[in-house]
């Protein structure tokens, strides 16, 4: 499977991550690196986290949780290895000044802190319009 960045390819970012629609929290990735990962969310009306037309908060530390996990999807794409399984750790923080509407498109941006023995450190800055919306640091592991 041959595939660019940028992409939006739902099959191919949904072939990256371990979860399957509804759960599904990211529809593309913009950018990838060893230590960082830009992915993107459009917010639709089907989606499990949407309430009276917002997006609700576990929502969005689900879509980072999952813009991590593409991360590391990616990376074992890039090996020609399928990616393992993963879940939240721990969440250090998390904040947010804002949550999404129907049709707003999250931006977020993940900054490997420090990965060591299947555990992963990360900060991730969600944006919407280049407005900061979310922030979270947390640690994810891979079994």
């Amino acid at each position: 499977m041959e595939n660019k960045l940028p992409t939006s390819d739902q099959n191919f970012v949904e072939s990256l991550i371990p979860q399957r629609f509804p759960f599904v929290m990211v529809n593309s990735i913009a950018d990838y690196s060893e230590t960082q990962l830009v992915s993107g969310f459009e917010i639709k009306e089907e989606n499990i986290f949407v309430q009276n037309g917002i997006f609700q908060a576990s929502g969005l530390v689900e879509h980072q949780a999952q813009s991590v996990a593409l991360h590391t999807g990616y990376k074992f794409y890039l090996l020609g290895k399928e990616a393992p399984t993963g879940y939240i750790g721990a969440i250090k923080t998390f904040e947010t000044t804002k949550l999404p509407k129907l049709g707003d498109h999250l931006t977020s941006e993940v900054s490997i802190i420090n990965e060591m023995m299947g555990v992963t450190l990360v900060d991730i800055v969600t944006k919407i319009n280049d407005e900061v919306i979310a922030k979270s640091q947390m640690k994810t592991v891979v079994m």
